[in-house]
């Protein structure tokens, strides 16, 4: 079993859903979310998936894309993610997995970019537009370096790409809970735990929804229905709203604290 699967798996044995929080890596700056990293640790958090910052985040809202602009306008890397991941790694041991596009990935070359990111440790990597029906020479790249490779699917998913994506996919399938970018809703879709059931039936993996969940009851309410609950933007604008001042990193965690405070069971 991978780091991912055990946190899984430790999960489900508590009998509750898993966090995963999302913070953009190098927003404000790589220090910083080495600290968030921890703290989002402390606060409970199952697994922690970082963003890399690209400058052209077309699946992003907009408050996920002010927070690429700044990671980059800090001088914010490739190399540099992974040299903070290996910062954090020494502090704490809930997997990581690399949020990105597949265009930093490709200019480094993916042999490369999975030696690095291995011996870094991240834990497993998601690309955000890299389909899994075009995975097939990337994916056993990825594995034979110890990384899971994840994928996402929404409403809107084809048979194909869902039959595709249960292949390819290991660790956990991200389910986006609704179509479009990402951001916080309102609302949380009714149809959502009939889709669930079908990806978890198909892929036999768990899995997590992410996109517009913002709210402790959100949380909560996706976490009786998916076997992992993602929360990006609501955390990052905590962070937008804290850059500049003092205490950004404490925010976050008292925030990441509530959502998972939701989910039920006990803390790490």
């Amino acid at each position: 079993m991978t780091a991912i699967d055990r946190a899984f798996a430790r999960c489900k044995r508590e009998k509750r859903a898993a966090f995963v929080p999302y913070v953009t890596a190098g927003d404000p700056d790589l220090e910083t979310t080495v600290e968030l990293v921890q703290a989002l640790a402390a606060s409970g958090a199952d697994v922690i998936e970082l963003g890399v910052p690209f400058s052209d985040p077309i699946a992003d809202g907009p408050v996920n894309q002010r927070a690429a602009a700044r990671a980059l306008a800090s001088g914010t890397t490739l190399s540099g993610v992974l040299a903070a991941v290996a910062r954090a790694r020494f502090r704490v041991d809930v997997p990581i997995v690399l949020f990105s596009y597949f265009n930093p990935i490709h200019a480094r070359g993916v042999v490369s970019f999975a030696e690095q990111a291995s011996a870094s440790g991240v834990d497993g990597v998601l690309c955000l537009d890299l389909p899994p029906e075009e995975a097939e020479e990337v994916v056993p790249v990825l594995r034979a370096h110890g990384l899971d490779t994840i994928f996402l699917l929404a409403p809107t998913s084809t048979r194909e790409r869902r039959k595709a994506a249960a292949v390819w996919s290991s660790g956990f399938v991200y389910y986006v809970s609704r179509t479009g970018t990402t951001g916080e809703r309102a609302e949380i879709p009714r149809e959502l735990g009939a889709e669930v059931k079908s990806v978890r039936r198909l892929a036999k993996l768990p899995v997590a929804v992410g996109f517009g969940i913002s709210t402790p009851a959100q949380a909560g309410a996706v976490g009786r229905l998916a076997d992992g609950v993602v929360v990006g933007s609501a955390l990052v604008r905590v962070v937008e709203e804290h850059v500049g001042r003092r205490g950004l990193v404490e925010a976050v965690a008292a925030r990441a604290g509530a959502l998972r405070a939701a989910l039920g069971g006990r803390s790490r």
